[in-house]
């Protein structure tokens, strides 16, 4: 039976376009991690969420869209694996060296790319909606680590947090493009004396 939600529309209907609309991010998660986002073309990712393509209008309204969803779903699965992570540590200071503990999962996994914002945000014009996005999820995850820099008082918090972050891209690229999946367990080291350093006694 269908019946009519407060919008208006049928719950079929709306269930339909939420299926669709799913089945498109599943399909760009898929395909723009793996090959690029510029690399892909929109009827690539239609076919392969089998989907027609007016629903990518509908929902997304265009490539650009479908990329910016694609990497907000990427955002909440990053925040949510980080958060988890993280309370499993009882100390700031702690927290700070398991965001490279984690680090080593997400490199060790053979289907691992790098980062899906650094490698969006290599394809894209400045200013665009797709570079906000990767600006939003950086933002964010630098704001993480001087949280957890603060708490653990440290005496020049952003200057560790900038020494952390280069670790840690510099193991996403080691990761990436030398199959160095023991980098994130050597940053976790250098880390470690970062922060041994910038916190005192």
């Amino acid at each position: 039976m269908t019946t009519k939600t407060p919008g208006g529309g049928s719950s079929a209907g709306v269930a339909a376009a939420a299926s669709a609309r799913d089945r498109l991010l599943s399909a760009a998660n898929e395909l723009f991690y793996d090959e690029g986002v510029r690399a892909v073309g929109i009827d690539r990712v239609i076919e392969h969420a089998g989907v027609a393509k007016a629903s990518l209008y509908s929902s997304f309204g265009s490539k650009e869209g479908l990329i910016r969803g694609y990497l907000a779903v990427r955002h909440a699965a990053r925040r949510a694996r980080l958060e988890a992570k993280l309370a499993a540590y009882p100390t700031a200071r702690e927290k700070l060296l398991g965001v490279f503990d984690l680090l080593a999962e997400l490199t060790a996994d053979p289907t691992f790319r790098g980062c899906a914002f650094l490698r969006a945000d290599a394809e894209v014009l400045p200013g665009s909606a797709v570079k906000e996005m990767s600006d939003l999820s950086r933002g964010w995850f630098r704001g993480v680590l001087l949280d957890l820099a603060q708490q653990a008082g440290a005496i020049h918090p952003e200057r560790l947090v900038r020494q952390l972050v280069l670790l840690y891209d510099g193991v996403t690229v080691a990761a990436q493009m030398d199959g160095n999946r023991a980098a994130a367990a050597d940053a976790r080291a250098l880390a470690a004396d970062l922060i041994a350093a910038a916190i005192p006694a």
